[in-house]
């Protein structure tokens, strides 16, 4: 997993530490990432063993969220190639197909017997906030941000990503940051809910495998009986399954800020 840096703790046992290793992009979140992501999220759900999980990134990010550029490995840059030239023959269900990956990556996290612990070292932008919010516990550096700039984009909130955030921080307080796509700090974070605790520039690590040695010496099934019971009484609040797809929005904003641009051209001529 190039993307990531998995580490397994000896002591205490059933601890393991994710980095996200991009960090001369930020932690970007490109193919790559997502891939990586998918298949660790898929070795997780048979190891019975991993009890507690952090996720972190490696350097001055959290994670600058999805990665427009595309993907740095010959692999996948033929991957994309492939994909546009499939596009432009118009092959929409390929495209509604990668529209779908950061869902897909969210569905997984989220869907983790592990406690999953979010340990916000610096700042973290739109697809890396839908992805903290997938996660049972959150913690964040004093100096570390947030933002939600799809809109400032032309483009919805996708990775099924409003569910989410209306259970962890209300309708209101989701409509002014996902409209307004204006940056929050991290005590703005805990004070709406979103992050559990802000803590000293340096000690967010320290403190989130803290707390995870504090669940660890807890009896392992009264730990996975109550997040169980939790993300049940979530789902309940607001149903994950939403009664739209973020799929077919997403491409219909592709499309219609494609055409935008394409406007100046044909009055023009």
């Amino acid at each position: 997993m190039s993307t990531l840096i998995v580490e397994r703790s000896a002591r205490p046992a059933g601890l393991m530490t994710v980095t996200l290793n991009r960090p001369e992009k930020l932690n970007a979140i490109d193919v790559e990432v997502h891939t990586d992501l998918q298949n660790l999220c898929r070795e997780l759900q048979t190891d019975p063993e991993t009890r507690v999980v952090i996720f972190t990134g490696a350097g001055r990010a959290f994670s600058a969220g999805a990665d427009i550029g595309g993907s740095r490995t010959p692999q996948g840059q033929a991957a994309t190639s492939t994909m546009r030239a499939q596009e432009s023959a118009g092959n929409v269900l390929q495209e509604r197909l990668a529209a779908g990956t950061g869902s897909r990556t969210a569905e997984l996290l989220e869907g983790l017997d592990q406690v999953t612990i979010g340990a916000v070292n610096g700042l973290a932008v739109g697809g890396a906030v839908v992805l903290l919010s997938c996660l049972d516990i959150r913690f964040a550096a004093e100096s570390a941000w947030f933002s939600i700039p799809e809109v400032d984009l032309d483009i919805p909130l996708t990775w099924n990503a409003l569910p989410r955030l209306v259970r962890e921080l209300g309708p209101a307080r989701t409509k002014e940051l996902v409209l307004g796509c204006d940056r929050f700090s991290a005590s703005e974070a805990e004070r709406w809910g979103f992050v559990n605790r802000s803590v000293p520039d340096g000690e967010v690590l320290s403190y989130a495998r803290a707390f995870a040695e504090r669940l660890l010496a807890k009896d392992p099934m009264s730990v996975a009986a109550t997040k169980s019971a939790v993300t049940s009484l979530a789902q309940l609040m607001v149903p994950g399954q939403v009664t739209y797809s973020d799929r077919e929005l997403l491409l219909l904003a592709r499309r219609l800020r494609a055409e935008r641009a394409r406007r100046p051209e044909q009055t023009g001529a």
